[in-house]
This record gives C-alpha cells, structure tokens and sequence, in this order.
C-alpha cells in the first residue's frame, strides 16, 4: 500500500525457530532532530504522505491504533515516508468492541482514556492531530500527560472540560472516580495561545483550522483520513504534485 512498509520476506531461526520479518530499508532520520529543522511547507508534505498511507489502510479496514512519531519512518534526502510497526494494526466492524490498551500515551485519543471500546479508524486521526500540533507548534510531545489518567487531565486543559462532559455524557461514559479530584474545571483553549515566536512561522489559519477539527473529543466529529486530503491546509502540496515543475 502507498507508504506503508513492504514486508519482503519471513525467516526462521534453525534453531530456536524464532521467526523474523524481513522489511524494506528506510534511512530514518530520528524525529527528534528531524521535526526541529522542518520547513512549513515539509510539514504539510509529510502529514499528507502520512495520511496517504491512513487512508490506505483505512479502506482496507484496518486500523492502525499505535501512530505515533516513532512509528513514522522518514529518508529525508529522498523525501520517503513509511508507516510501520503494525503490531497493533486490528481489523474494524462496526459496533465491535476493541481494547483501550493501545497506542502510546502522548498519542491515546480520549476515548482510550475513558475506556470507550467502541472506537474506529478516528482514533489514528487523534493521534495524527497530536503529531501535527507537535510539529506546528514545536511542543513534542504536545499533550504530555505523566500517566494515562494525567493524559486525559492534559487534554482537557486545551480542549475544556465542559465539553470532556458533554461527550461523556452523549455515550453514557462513566468516568473513572480517580479522575474527580484531578480533573478540575478548565476553559477551551484557544489554539492561538500555543503560537510564539519561535513556532508563528509553521503556523497558518489554515494549520489552525486543521488541526481543531482533528482534536476533536467526538470521534465522530474528526476528519477522516479522506476528508483531512482535501483540506486546504493541503493545497501547496496538491498543486505541488499536481505540477511536479513548480
């Protein structure tokens, strides 16, 4: 599938019959030091290789459930992403029932946190929206939480707990009673307030706009992998590969 990493053989150890899987190479350049010198313009070209390979996934029915920087293979030089470790990856039916314990804390959407099984191919969406405010915002990573129940105490701090509750209370979500005395009450956050100096020029209306209908509680209310293509935030990057000359 288009970026995502091509399994090229199985072998097995003679001896303890281990087995091994075999992938292509990509030469990655670590993330952290990478996403430091990223352009605006390589921002939004890697988001939308990335979401080449969701979308991918996505209709095959596949959830990938662990996206994460780490998981994202970049060659710079030759400008090549890959999405691996699908260790996690499980196939979506709706109204099935999945375990929460997936994806990497800085990445877990909140419907993980609140223990919401009912969950879908959104929940990558949470964790792209998470990878795009660390890049945009050059804060990595961006919700840091200190454990899973300090993670949701972190997003509420941006996304309000007036509407952590109104989300909740849409799914008849019970909320752990560990969350009473930590939760507190906190305002929406506007996403202005996270521009600085050092970051304005990775920032755009349109990164903005973006990134506030992927950071979503609802994980109806997310783009789709499909519907974040078209967004305009994507526009040089279309136009880009549509007149390679440019």
């Amino acid at each position: 599938g288009t970026n995502i990493i091509t399994l090229l053989a199985v072998v097995k150890d003679p001896v303890s019959r281990t087995p091994a899987l075999i992938f292509e190479h990509v030469n990655n350049t670590d993330f952290k030091q990478l996403y430091q010198t990223l352009t605006d313009y390589e921002i939004r070209y890697y988001l939308f290789e990335l979401l080449k390979a969701l979308d991918y996934c996505h209709s095959m029915g596949i959830m990938h459930r662990d996206v994460k920087p780490h998981n994202v293979m970049i060659d710079h030089e030759n400008r090549k992403l890959r999405l691996i470790d699908w260790g996690l990856a499980e196939f979506y039916h709706p109204g099935q029932e999945y375990n929460v314990r997936v994806a990497s804390r800085y990445f877990k959407g909140p419907e993980l946190l609140v223990d919401y099984q009912m969950y879908d191919y959104s929940l990558d969406m949470w964790s792209l929206g998470c990878m795009l405010a660390s890049m945009i915002f050059r804060k990595e990573p961006f919700f840091h939480g200190h454990d899973n129940y300090d993670q949701l105490v972190r997003i509420a701090k941006v996304l309000g707990t007036e509407e952590l509750y109104a989300y909740l209370d849409k799914y008849n979500i019970d909320l752990d009673p560990r969350f009473h005395d930590i939760l507190q009450r906190h305002s929406r956050k506007r996403w202005e307030r996270f521009v600085h100096s050092d970051n304005q020029h990775l920032v755009s209306p349109e990164a903005l706009d973006f990134l506030d209908k992927l950071l979503r509680y609802d994980h109806v209310d997310r783009l789709t992998a499909r519907e974040a293509m078209a967004h305009p935030y994507f526009l040089p990057i279309v136009n880009g590969q549509m007149n390679p000359n440019n």
